[in-house]
Parts: C-alpha cells; sequence; structure tokens
C-alpha cells in the first residue's frame, strides 16, 4: 500500500503544484502517466493478494490478461470498472494523438484521440479523474487488508 500512496503523492504535487504554476499540457500528460503507474502498481498488489486468498488461481502476465482479473474481481463494482477504462486509456496515451490548446493559461486543455472520441483534459476533468482515484485507492485498501 505504501507504494500506491506514495505515486499519489506525487500526483497530487503535479496537480496541486506544478500544473497550477506552469498550466502546460507536458504537466498533464505526466499527471496522466503518474496515475497509470499508480493504477497498475495498486492493480498488481490487488492480483497478488487475490492469488494468496484464492480467490483466482493464477496471475496473467499480459496487461490485458491483468485487467479482465481485475475486472472480475471488482465486477459489481461500477466506479472501480470506470477505473480500469480509464487507465486502458492511460496505457494508450503516448500513441494517441494529442493536441495542446490554451497553454499557459487557465484554461489549459490537453485533447485526447481515444477510440473515435475527443477527450478534453482540463482542470476540471483531471479534478473529477482525482476524486474517482481517490474512491479507487480506498477500494484497494478495503480489499488489501481483507
Amino acid at each position: 500500500m505504501d507504494e500506491i500512496i506514495q505515486e499519489k503523492i506525487s500526483a497530487d504535487h503535479l496537480l496541486y503544484v506544478s500544473l497550477k504554476y506552469t498550466k502546460t499540457c507536458d504537466v498533464i500528460a505526466n499527471l496522466l502517466i503518474r496515475w497509470k503507474k499508480m493504477i497498475e502498481t495498486a492493480l498488481e498488489k490487488i492480483l497478488i493478494h487475490a492469488k494468496k486468498r484464492k480467490k483466482i488461481k493464477s496471475i496473467s502476465t499480459n496487461p490485458m490478461g491483468r485487467i479482465e482479473e481485475v475486472r472480475k474481481l471488482f465486477k459489481k463494482d461500477k466506479d472501480f470498472l470506470e477505473i480500469l477504462d480509464l487507465y486502458e486509456m492511460f496505457r494508450k496515451l503516448p500513441d494517441l494523438r494529442k493536441e495542446r490548446t490554451g497553454e499557459f493559461r487557465k484554461n489549459v486543455t490537453l485533447k485526447i484521440f481515444y477510440r473515435g472520441k475527443e477527450i478534453s483534459v482540463n482542470l476540471d476533468q483531471l479534478k473529477i479523474y482525482a476524486e474517482k482515484l481517490e474512491k479507487f485507492i480506498s477500494t484497494t485498501r478495503q480489499f488489501l487488508l481483507s
């Protein structure tokens, strides 16, 4: 759990300090990558814990297989599944087409083109993601303590 919290602290710093002063799309992209790493760490810990508790037989070696295993474990938790969808987008972020608008201004926005949709990641959207990730971390903590 400590590793997950450390990643969260680093991400929070990017969100609440770095982005506040720089307002660039690079900071937004780095924040999304930091969140991806945090989710990855959490998923790994969840799978290890589930295997110890004999909730799953084995841990898949490929990332998509891991995501599906975690989806099965949390199939009733809509918020958790939403984070897994976000994680899939974060994983593909380096390969996706992106547009920068309003850099160095209050309305800095990174537009990401994912699965035929345009996703505008601005300060408000980042705060929504942060709230969802907060719930994700508390759900992960509860699972790991069970």
